[in-house]
């Protein structure tokens, strides 16, 4: 029998992850508890949620059959782009340029090769960032260049 490869590497992955910063941020920070938070806090609640998702995802591939694997190298390398264009170009560019442009990257991965939803979907993730991270969070994340 032939299990799920991709799939079963990937959950215990996520998982592998997931249990590395639970570990790292118990040795690190102080957790404090629900009424006082500490620093360490709420990344070891993201690390434990990471570990349970990459379970869900591991375990049931146990029993599943995985037929030959195909690897889309142009949508990854597409979502891979954008991830790293939006890494190096925040403090350059700004939130809503790095936002519009990596959404418009990310996009070239869908089958749907017309323009006029890329845009929209561009300022609706770029409209929804600027108004979560810097009106909602007050992040001091530089809205448009030099500034």
């Amino acid at each position: 029998m032939k299990r799920d490869i991709p799939d079963l590497v990937g959950g215990v992955l996520l998982a592998a992850i997931g249990l590395f910063v639970v570990f790292y941020t118990l040795a690190h920070y102080e957790i404090g508890s629900l009424r006082r938070m500490g620093p360490g806090f709420f990344p070891a609640v993201l690390g434990a949620a990471l570990a349970l998702l990459g379970g869900m995802v591991a375990l049931p591939a146990l029993a599943r059959q995985d037929d030959a694997v195909q690897i889309a190298w142009k949508e990854c390398l597409a979502v891979l782009a954008a991830i790293l264009i939006f890494a190096a170009g925040l403090d350059r560019l700004g939130l809503v340029l790095v936002t519009l442009t990596s959404v418009l990257i990310a996009s070239l991965a869908a089958p749907d090769r017309r323009i006029g939803w890329r845009i929209v979907l561009a300022l609706v993730v770029t409209a929804l960032s600027v108004a979560v991270f810097s009106f909602g969070l007050k992040m001091t994340v530089p809205l448009w260049p030099g500034r």
